[in-house]
């Protein structure tokens, strides 16, 4: 009996007295300043490299998916162009076309560069011809008239032009503007630009600067005789319902066209694009990590003087018969508590960022006076955010993987302490 009461009492694992001694490490006293300051330091560092991660992600995926569907949106998953012969048959192509099974819509379009003026200005656009049912079935273009309308455009000689355009030529729904083309008609002296006005039926605004400055309407069998092509058109733009399916559409569409064609994919048409918003989030990820990588470097020796300053106390504790894991346990909640909650904080307060970025932007943008996101730079005029959940875990794994690793030296160290060293230079 009297051997079994004198026998130690081993404690489990992460014991309540650990934790405790890890709270109290982490409410430094007066003396202790200096090492709380480092704490604080490392959790902020945390808190705002999670912070701004999750947050430089969702906006960089915001803008792509943002980008991606305008662009998506407006020009076709694949551009079907004629070979060896003009598209004279593009009739019975895009009705062909139209009958594979994921096809959403084969609208052949004819187009053209040319210039539009108003008694207020003049400005560079391209014109695109197009059949009104094929344009109401362009919901990026249908769901987003801001002024007009798009019935009857096949009737008529209107066009619809963006918003930005209207705009920047001072005309709205209604009014007239003049196309010019330098491809007109031919003469003995030579090929005279054409110069022809037309009434603005429709004024939309899709969001995208570029198409809303640039892109003008107008019916298909106006477009070929403006563009002196009767009979043929430029080009049939494909929409698909999935577009990352596009090599098994590509074939479908090739056997389904029955005469020679070429073929361009999305992929193709913006690939220098997208690859540049690849790589441009691929580089904000690594520059990102190193704050987190830097706190996480500010908790090791924060940690390493805690334990110099508390040598007294672990040599006490290993003489009162604390075991060395007990010590290293003590320092490892110490310092991954920083870690954690700092990664916590920075979670919350990015996702608070993420989903209220566009009223932080107004009201920063309202405060310097300033144009913080130029839609004539940006392509948008929103800021987007798009928190994709894969990420954000791996953003919030990787900086308590990198906080955890942080303690264990330190802790090691605490651990390794001789206790008769430690009480012997006190």
């Amino acid at each position: 009996m009297d051997d079994a009461m004198s026998e130690p009492v081993r404690t489990p694992p992460f014991a309540a007295f650990e934790w405790l001694l890890s709270g109290r490490y982490l409410r430094a006293r007066r003396k202790e300043g200096f090492i709380s300051v480092i704490a604080g330091f490392s959790f902020l560092g945390i808190m705002l490299g999670v912070a701004t991660l999750i947050i430089v992600m969702a906006v960089m995926n915001g803008f792509r998916k943002e980008l991606l569907d305008k662009i998506l949106g407006l020009n076709g998953h694949l551009l079907v162009q004629p070979l060896e012969s003009p598209l004279t048959d593009w009739k019975d192509v895009a009705d062909r076309i139209s009958g594979v099974n994921g096809i959403r819509l084969a609208a052949p379009v004819v187009d053209g560069q040319g210039l539009g003026s108003s008694a207020f200005g003049a400005a560079g656009i391209f014109i695109r011809g197009i059949r009104s049912g094929d344009l109401n079935n362009l919901t990026s273009i249908a769901k987003n008239i801001k002024q007009g309308t798009l019935e009857g455009f096949d009737d008529g000689q209107g066009v619809a032009i963006g918003r930005r355009l209207a705009d920047q030529l001072s005309i709205h729904a209604g009014d007239m503007i003049t196309l010019i083309s330098p491809k007109g008609a031919v003469t003995p002296m030579g090929t005279t630009p054409r110069i022809k006005p037309y009434k603005v039926a429709a004024v939309f605004e899709i969001g995208m600067s570029e198409y809303d400055s640039t892109f003008v309407f107008m019916p298909l069998a106006e477009a070929q005789t403006y563009f002196n092509r009767p009979s043929d058109v430029t080009s049939i733009e494909v929409y698909t319902n999935n577009p990352d399916r596009i090599d098994e559409y590509r074939k479908l569409v090739t056997e389904a066209a029955g005469r020679p064609i070429f073929i361009v994919d999305w992929r193709q048409r913006n690939s220098t694009f997208f690859n540049a918003l690849q790589v441009e989030r691929n580089v904000m990820f690594l520059i990102l990590t190193l704050i987190v990588l830097v706190a996480a470097l500010n908790i090791v020796s924060g940690l390493i003087m805690l334990v110099k300053d508390k040598g007294s106390d672990i040599a006490i504790l290993r003489t009162m018969g604390a075991s060395q894991g007990s010590i290293m346990r003590v320092f490892l909640i110490t310092g991954a508590a920083i870690g954690v909650v700092g990664t916590l904080v920075g979670f919350f307060v990015g996702l608070l960022v993420c989903f209220n970025i566009e009223t932080i932007r107004q009201f920063i943008s309202w405060m310097t006076s300033t144009e913080l996101f130029s839609p004539e730079l940006y392509f948008l005029s929103k800021l987007p955010a798009e928190v994709d959940v894969g990420e954000t875990s791996a953003v919030v794994i990787m900086a308590l993987t990198l906080s955890f690793l942080a303690t264990l030296y330190p802790s090691w160290r605490a651990a390794r302490l001789d206790p008769v060293d430690a009480l012997r230079y006190e």
